[in-house]
């Protein structure tokens, strides 16, 4: 009955979220409250404790630092240079613009961002060039998607601090992470060739029209800004991957005990801020605050579920319903079908990541299976009209027209080539790992 409660008031959170457009973070927290204090009988202080501190630091100071990358300009100039030097292939156009969203969200820009201000330019060129808005569409999701899953980028750092929630180790956590990265570079790469090699996308592009003016050169600004993200990225990946390598050696060990890429991040933001590489104000503005929100706002709810043992009884479900060789592909697939309708950071993995060493230990599957399940299979829904990645392409369109058009091809076109691909690599997967 407890469990029963838990799951409908984290239904209800995601339909009251959708229907009133209601960051879904805010109803998560009162429904914590309400749960666990009056029905659960936790201590006030319990309940915000569960608020989960180290998830919202880090990707507070990480999204703060690569913000200057934004607010001077660095990360559209080189969205820019990497088009412009696409223009003697056109029909490998997707690939480049899936190339720059996978390297600006890499570098820290996160899925949203990037999609805020890439997703215009796309479907600009896909008027332009005659690709199909549905391959651009699908091209700068999945590179978003993609780069933000990056060990160092915003969803790869969500993703580390979900499993070390869940009681998996830090190594362990990065070590995970990377497969996940890897995971989401590789459907992308499948299913973009695919769509530009084996269909009539090559004749319908309009091989006399120029893709991209040629960008301006980077300022001594962005030059310098490029230079602190690279360095930065080299410190925080060198430590944990040196680690890996010589876990025997005392200063390494010793260095990257000591290594946090949150607290990193804030010393660069602070060198960023001396050097006035950005406006301070707009910088600190254009921090995802409502990412924040909803992803600390269902994590609270979903610690009281915890508290509540709903998800030891989800787990134990599928652990006994089904056979392991199908465990991964059943999370695929719940995963596609919560993402369909909610967000992949804010309520999915959040909601699936904690039934994960559950399930593992008791099935004798590799977690990093089911880690990776569950991302691929979350991501391939993204698209979706009445979805984050989707919503937001649709908005960048400049025409009710071209969003009429564009809405039934990504929810019943994009949406199942995305949902076939995960099953796909899942079922690879299962019989590899």
């Amino acid at each position: 009955m407890m469990s029963l409660i838990v799951v409908s008031a984290i239904v209800v959170s995601i339909a009251l979220g959708y229907k009133t457009k209601i960051n879904t973070g805010f109803f998560a927290i009162a429904f914590a409250y309400l749960i666990g204090c009056f029905v659960l009988d936790l201590k006030t202080a319990d309940v915000v404790k569960m608020w989960p501190i180290s998830i919202f630091f880090v990707i507070f100071a990480v999204s703060l630092f690569y913000n200057f990358a934004l607010v001077n300009g660095t990360l559209e100039k080189l969205a820019g240079h990497l088009m412009y030097g696409c223009r003697k292939f056109p029909h490998l156009l997707p690939f480049a613009v899936f190339l720059a969203a996978t390297l600006i969200a890499g570098m820290g820009a996160g899925f949203y961002t990037v999609l805020a201000f890439m997703a215009p330019i796309t479907l600009l060129l896909c008027e332009k060039t005659g690709m199909g808005k549905m391959i651009g569409a699908m091209a700068v999701n999945y590179g978003a998607l993609a780069g933000a899953n990056f060990m160092a980028s915003q969803s790869g750092l969500i993703f580390r601090g979900l499993m070390q929630t869940a009681g998996v180790s830090a190594d362990t956590a990065f070590v995970h992470s990377i497969g996940i990265f890897a995971s989401t570079l590789v459907i992308p790469v499948l299913v973009l060739g695919v769509m530009v090699f084996f269909t009539d996308h090559q004749k319908t592009m309009n091989h006399n029209v120029s893709l991209a003016e040629r960008p301006g050169a980077f300022t001594k600004d962005q030059q310098t800004t490029l230079w602190l993200i690279v360095l930065m990225m080299a410190i925080v990946l060198a430590a944990p991957l040196l680690h890996l390598a010589l876990p025997a050696n005392k200063a390494i060990t010793f260095v990257n005990s000591k290594m946090d890429i949150g607290l990193v991040a804030s010393v660069f933001a602070v060198i960023a801020l001396l050097m006035k590489l950005g406006d301070e104000k707009k910088v600190v503005a254009m921090v995802p605050w409502g990412t924040l929100i909803m992803i600390c706002g269902v994590g609270m709810l979903i610690s009281v579920a915890i508290k509540a043992g709903t998800i030891n009884v989800l787990a134990s479900w599928i652990g006994t319903s089904l056979p392991a060789y199908l465990v991964p592909l059943a999370m695929c697939v719940v995963a596609a079908i919560m993402s369909l309708f909610s967000s992949t950071l804010g309520v999915v993995t959040p909601a699936l990541f904690p039934l994960v060493p559950a399930l593992a230990s008791s099935m004798a599957i590799d977690p990093l299976l089911l880690f990776v399940c569950i991302v691929i299979g979350a991501q391939a829904s993204a698209i979706s009209p009445f979805s984050s990645g989707g919503s937001l392409v649709l908005g960048s369109c400049s025409t009710d027209e071209g969003r009429t058009e564009l809405f039934p091809q990504l929810l019943f076109r994009a949406v199942p080539i995305g949902f076939i691909a995960a099953l796909l690599l899942t079922g690879v997967l299962t019989f590899v790992l």
